[in-house]
């Protein structure tokens, strides 16, 4: 019996631990999602600051948000539904994105262009987490719809 149940752990553990590590795998690309957040949210105080169209970002960041809220929270939701993320994976996956576009803004050499260029992205949903982040989002759908 000890045999059998030695037998039955080794085949469902690899298969338990693929999960595991998929489910891991998942939520970290979920957490992209607030990355994304992040990045419109920092380069809208920045870029209002640089070019003086204050009302024209803080537009484009709501919007933003509007177009965008619904992803955020199935994202949410699914790694809720996965048992959740590693505390702080969240303000982690923040941080990273507001550090990588921190990165592109003071590396540009013409901070007006960059930020009129950022605007027109975020305006046409080109930065929207659909358009970003498909497969990420699809996967997200999937596993809500179960």
């Amino acid at each position: 019996m000890k045999r059998l149940l030695v037998l039955v752990m080794c085949l469902v553990s690899p298969a338990a631990m693929a999960q595991e590590a998929g489910d891991a795998e998942l939520i970290g690309e979920l957490m992209a999602f607030h990355g994304s957040r992040a990045i419109v949210s920092a380069m809208t105080t920045h870029c209002y600051e640089t070019t003086g169209l204050d009302a024209a970002y803080q537009s484009a960041n709501d919007n933003w948000y509007l177009r965008n809220i619904g992803f955020l929270d199935l994202a949410d939701r699914v790694v809720a539904r996965l048992g959740g993320g590693a505390e702080g994976q969240q303000q982690g996956a923040e941080t990273y994105g507001g550090e990588q576009i921190m990165s592109a803004y003071n590396q540009a050499p013409d901070k007006d262009t960059f930020c009129r260029a950022f605007l027109e992205q975020v305006e046409s949903g080109a930065l929207d987490i659909d358009q970003q982040l498909p497969a990420a989002l699809e996967k997200a759908q999937a596993i809500a719809s179960e």
